[in-house]
């Protein structure tokens, strides 16, 4: 019963999906692929699905998730740069774990960043879900951060971020989107577990 109810709402997502969307997800699924990789073309292909995410986050009134969207476009130059530009006697930029003050920071402009993304969705827009929208922004915002510094736990928000997003879109009618971020979710999981194996590589 259940599988049925997934494979109706795929063919049903697939049908609705419009040219656009396809080529967000498709970068997308690419870009996570290329992270997880510690491929330096995450970036690219992170940019083209982000900008095409802008304006379909903006027809659909997800307006924190457009403004994450535009937030993943300059944090991906700023990463992109990052990654190419290691420390001096540095070949790459290495895969490390946050300390406690990086714990703190990230757990603090989360909870800052929702704040804010809440208050603004529920006074000056339209949105129909201030709560669910303006948290994975805030989660997907840490976790951008994070990538850029190439930091393990960068995988953590991006699981969190993914786990709810799920029924978001699915509510909002992107079933393929929703869809995306189930597939997402296995990724970012196998994402942690490499960046680990990479980390012990580089601490080694």
């Amino acid at each position: 019963m259940e599988i049925q109810w997934l494979l109706d709402g795929l063919i049903k997502g697939l049908q609705q999906m419009s040219l656009l969307e396809g080529i967000a997800v498709f970068f997308g699924i690419a870009s996570v692929f290329y992270s997880i990789k510690e491929n330096i073309w995450v970036y690219p292909t992170g940019i083209i699905s982000t900008l095409i995410y802008v304006w379909i986050c903006f027809q659909y009134k997800l307006y924190a998730d457009m403004g994450i969207n535009a937030y993943y476009f300059s944090m991906s130059i700023y990463g992109w740069y990052v990654w190419t530009h290691p420390k001096e006697g540095e070949t790459v930029l290495p895969v490390t774990w946050l300390k406690p003050s990086g714990w703190f920071f990230s757990i603090v402009l989360f909870l800052f960043s929702y704040l804010v993304l809440y208050l603004i969705l529920s006074q000056f827009t339209d949105s129909d879900v201030p709560y669910w929208d303006s948290f994975t922004t805030a989660s997907a915002f840490v976790g951008m951060w994070l990538m850029a510094k190439k930091k393990v736990e960068n995988w953590i928000f991006w699981i969190i971020t993914d786990l709810v997003s799920i029924p978001l879109y699915f509510y909002k009618g992107l079933i393929l989107t929703s869809f995306q971020f189930t597939f997402f979710t296995v990724l970012a999981i196998m994402g942690l577990l490499a960046w680990i194996k990479s980390e012990r590589s580089y601490a080694a």
